[in-house]
């Protein structure tokens, strides 16, 4: 994130994100995030340019991605929340206990607020979806969703409960890289693909077709610009041959 601080400064196309990302082990390539709080202040008035890369990466005709980004722990203050505007989805993730339900109903009203411009009913949803994801014990995992999701839906936060995480220590101990064993057999990694393939299964259409939207929007204004400058697209052309 601080290396691409200069390039962004200076305009930064979706592409050149794949210019600053490292790769892991297993294949996957991250672009690594801020080390302190403090130095998020070298990104001051950068993070709606970098919302607008990250989202615009997906309708890439090069490398096309999507984005996953852990923005950390969200107050009123956190200068990440200008990503938000250009997400797709916002997920708050919470444990169970009742001081943690209270501050993601809050922080998810929040949010409504700023992204929405108010709280939301329970028939009313808007972009970017704000949802929440609960860390619990897999056997009340069901009847706590149902409990929190009314409870968001009658606080009219604009949230709804997506899914559950497994609370399974073994399983982020193996993560962490602290213990042997098979971690895609872990409750955690179990749940974690539930989750991803249920807001694919609701969602996955309508973002599909809005970066199909995207994408011809796109193309529209290369041939807008093309029947502009007829000139200046044959210049370019031929000076990259």
């Amino acid at each position: 994130m601080l290396s691409i601080a200069a390039t962004a400064r200076r305009g930064l196309v979706p592409d050149q994100l794949w210019d600053h990302v490292q790769p892991l082990s297993g294949g996957l390539e991250v672009l690594v995030g801020l080390g302190i709080a403090e130095q998020a202040a070298g990104l001051a008035g950068l993070w709606p340019t970098l919302g607008h890369a990250f989202a615009s990466l997906a309708d890439s005709p090069h490398a096309a991605a999507d984005v996953i980004a852990d923005c950390g722990r969200i107050s009123g203050d956190t200068p990440a929340v200008e990503l938000f505007p250009h997400a797709s989805l916002v997920l708050l993730l919470s444990r169970t206990e009742p001081e943690s339900l209270a501050r993601v109903r809050d922080r998810a009203a929040a949010l409504a607020g700023k992204l929405h411009g108010g709280p939301r009913g329970a028939a009313s949803l808007a972009n970017p979806v704000i949802g929440v994801v609960l860390v619990a014990d897999t056997g009340t995992a069901g009847k706590l969703a149902s409990q929190v999701n009314d409870m968001l839906v009658h606080a009219q936060t604009g949230a709804r409960v997506l899914g559950t995480i497994a609370d399974d220590p073994a399983g982020a101990d193996q993560l962490a890289g602290r213990r042997r064993g098979r971690l895609d057999k872990s409750l955690l990694i179990r749940s974690a693909r539930k989750v991803a393939a249920d807001i694919h299964q609701q969602y996955g259409a309508a973002w599909a077709a809005s970066a199909q939207a995207n994408q011809a929007h796109h193309a529209q204004q290369a041939q807008h610009l093309q029947h502009q400058h007829p000139g200046q697209m044959q210049g370019h052309a031929g000076a990259g041959t």
